[in-house]
């Protein structure tokens, strides 16, 4: 492929939901997957062995021939200062009544992608500005409030889509 997406997403309450966003989109297309501690986090720790497991048979059952990064859980903001040099688009979706355009008329084809998606509860008013601060832009995903892992499949979808 030439581009790499990367999903930062607060793992659910419910650790299944987790796992089947990490099946679903191993199923169409991601690199990477970093769970992140925020702020309404209802769940702060995950069982990487369980996910990695997860990954795998994902990758053997879509005859994937990659099999996407699993990176430790770590709070949102040592996410973002992390992400400082990072170099492709950076967008954070969140459900605030606040101005923004939809993730796919701004994915540009061809281009890295990292995608912040927040708990149940959404981001903390103060995540998204310190996002927004670090370069990420804000987008919607759907008309619809959607549950953490099915915006972060939502968003899986929409950057391969875009890539095609």
């Amino acid at each position: 492929r030439n581009f790499n997406l990367h999903i930062a997403v607060a793992p659910t309450k419910n650790s299944e939901r987790t796992e089947w966003f990490l099946e679903k989109a191993t199923e169409i297309g991601i690199d990477a997957v970093t769970p992140i501690n925020c702020e309404h986090s209802e769940r702060t720790v995950v069982k990487p062995e369980r996910l990695q497991k997860v990954l795998i048979s994902a990758m053997k059952q879509s005859i994937k021939a990659y099999l996407p990064i699993l990176h430790e859980s770590i709070s949102f903001k040592n996410f973002i200062d992390q992400q400082k040099k990072f170099s492709g688009q950076k967008f954070i979706a969140h459900c605030y009544d606040t101005p923004k355009e939809s993730l796919q008329k701004l994915v540009k084809k061809g281009t890295d992608v990292l995608i912040l998606i927040g708990p149940e509860g959404d981001f903390g008013k103060t995540e998204v500005d310190v996002a927004i601060k670090n370069g990420f832009i804000p987008v919607s995903l759907s008309s619809s409030r959607l549950r953490t892992e099915t915006a972060a499949l939502v968003a899986c979808h929409t950057v391969n889509l875009a890539n095609e």
